[in-house]
């Protein structure tokens, strides 16, 4: 059993079936369209069988959650198995999040093991919503960066009008109305924190130090704010 496409759903089942009963349970095969069926006192375990992990899966294994609380879904162990690929941490969050458990069965040339790598547990989106509270703050950051609204949501292969972007663009604007200027002046303009940072680093090449303190738009930043002519046009007024 070398090679994934030998295998059969059925062949997930016999070293299930021992890792369980090593714990003291009984299993049970084939239970009213429940591939495995586990029981100990008054817990019953439901494990569903797959050869890959898909959306019909995780239906699935939602639709045992009628039946009991804990359900697992068992799959081949990936041959290209990263547990830090973000694919992967991303699919175990989703699992966490629908409370499945997930089980993985690996094959060798002498044994067969199991791995049961997320437990059925309920989820705790506060819990979840606090580790990720950076992810929130940025969120609205960002938000609060911009102007208004010159992205179309779901574009790719298009440039993104990020806060910073749109920061660089107000800068270009007011050097252009106004001239030569220095970061003091276009604070009080109203630019942001970000000012001595964005023409320091100059990243887009659009802004020229004529001298100690004092900057000037460049004829690449003229000629690229062309491409912005919303925010322009708002910036100029």
């Amino acid at each position: 059993m070398n090679e994934k496409r030998k295998l059969r759903e059925s062949d997930l089942y016999e070293p299930i079936q021992k890792y369980f009963k090593r714990k003291g349970y009984d299993v049970y095969g084939e239970v009213k369209d429940c591939d495995m069926a586990v029981m100990k006192d008054d817990v019953l375990i439901i494990v569903e069988l797959k050869l890959n992990l898909s959306v019909d899966l995780l239906i699935q294994g939602t639709k045992r959650q009628r039946m009991s609380e804990h359900v697992y879904i068992a799959i081949p162990k990936p041959k290209k198995h990263n547990p830090r690929s973000k694919k992967w941490r991303d699919t175990c969050h989703l699992l966490r999040r629908l409370e499945l458990g997930l089980i993985l069965v690996s094959y060798t040339e002498k044994r067969k093991r199991v791995e049961v790598i997320i437990q059925p547990t309920p989820f705790h989106r506060s819990i979840s919503m606090g580790k990720a509270k950076y992810l929130r703050q940025k969120i609205i950051k960002e938000i609060d960066g911009r102007s208004g609204d010159y992205n179309i949501g779901g574009s790719s292969r298009k440039q993104i009008m990020t806060a910073y972007r749109e920061s660089c663009i107000q800068i270009a604007c007011y050097l252009e109305k106004h001239g030569e200027l220095s970061p003091k002046g276009l604070l009080q303009m109203g630019t942001g924190k970000k000012t001595q940072s964005i023409l320091s680093k100059n990243y887009y090449g659009w802004f020229v130090r004529v001298k100690r303190g004092v900057y000037a738009l460049s004829e690449k930043g003229k000629q690229e704010i062309k491409e912005y002519p919303e925010l322009v046009k708002y910036y100029r007024l």
